[in-house]
């Protein structure tokens, strides 16, 4: 059982309280009609800083029995490309691993592998869980915890994941897990962090990777993001939509040092 890491601090540990929150964080004028998208990108910070746009990222989009959740690893602890298979604890109840889709990635590549050590303080997907639980009773997670890999790499797990998808035959959301710059200005970070979600928009996985890496962009979650573009293209994804993009400064008052966000839908 992976028990909770940030209950009570990113999120409330309490089932009613929680509940209460992720409804209050919704928009207030909500569209009915959700997309059938392939992948999402939402970002992981603590609720009274990001939640109101993952909220709002999810809410947009029809969420299937089980979903792909692909996120950086923060405490450079367990394997590279690390699966978990352990029944998670969250506070709105226990989430099941999907085991046949991670034998399919297991199948698929030896970048593969189950760790739960890379899981078991990580933040990252942890975030993302109740938000997809207020939407899918009986949701079935597959964790993957990724260090930073060559852009070689992140192609051949995103083939792998691709194939898995194909394989398995049931409707699959990806989600990519990540901030944006880190503890930047206003300013510099909107600066740096446009440069990242053109590319993004434009479904350009390879000049994401290029970008992040040559402006010094702290996009944790750049390798997610980029396996995440590289396998929604293969899918056939034709459309990168920008849901909305924010910083922490809004909530926190500072703007000298922020931490910025982007939802983005991809189909």
């Amino acid at each position: 059982m992976r028990k909770p890491t940030v209950a009570n601090r990113f999120y409330p540990g309490n089932r009613e309280q929680l509940t209460r929150e992720i409804k209050d964080l919704l928009p207030p004028t909500q569209s009915s009609e959700k997309v059938k998208a392939l992948a999402v990108m939402s970002p992981h910070a603590g609720y009274i800083y990001s939640g109101a746009l993952a909220a709002k990222t999810f809410h947009q989009v029809e969420i299937p029995e089980t979903v792909v959740l692909l996120g950086p690893n923060h405490t450079g602890q367990g394997s590279p490309v690390a699966l978990s298979a352990d029944t998670w604890d969250m506070t709105l109840g226990n989430v099941e691993v999907n085991s046949d889709f991670n034998t399919l990635l297991l199948q698929n590549s030896p970048l593969f592998r189950i760790d739960e050590t890379a899981h078991r303080f990580e933040h990252s997907l942890e975030v993302q869980i109740p938000f997809l639980q207020m939407q899918k009773k009986n949701l079935k997670i597959v964790p993957v915890i990724l260090s930073h890999l060559s852009y070689t790499d992140c192609k051949e797990l995103a083939k792998a994941l691709a194939f898995a998808i194909k394989q398995y035959k049931e409707d699959i959301l990806i989600v990519a897990s990540t901030d944006m710059s880190h503890f930047e200005s206003r300013k510099i970070a909107q600066q740096k962090d446009s440069m990242a979600v053109r590319e993004i928009e434009q479904l350009n996985p390879k000049g994401l990777f290029q970008t992040v890496i040559e402006n010094n962009i702290s996009m944790c979650g750049m390798i997610p993001t980029v396996i995440t573009m590289l396998a929604v293209k293969i899918l056939g994804a034709t459309s990168s939509q920008l849901v909305d993009y924010t910083d922490s400064g809004y909530v926190a008052g500072e703007t000298s040092q922020v931490v910025g966000y982007a939802g983005v839908i991809l189909s």
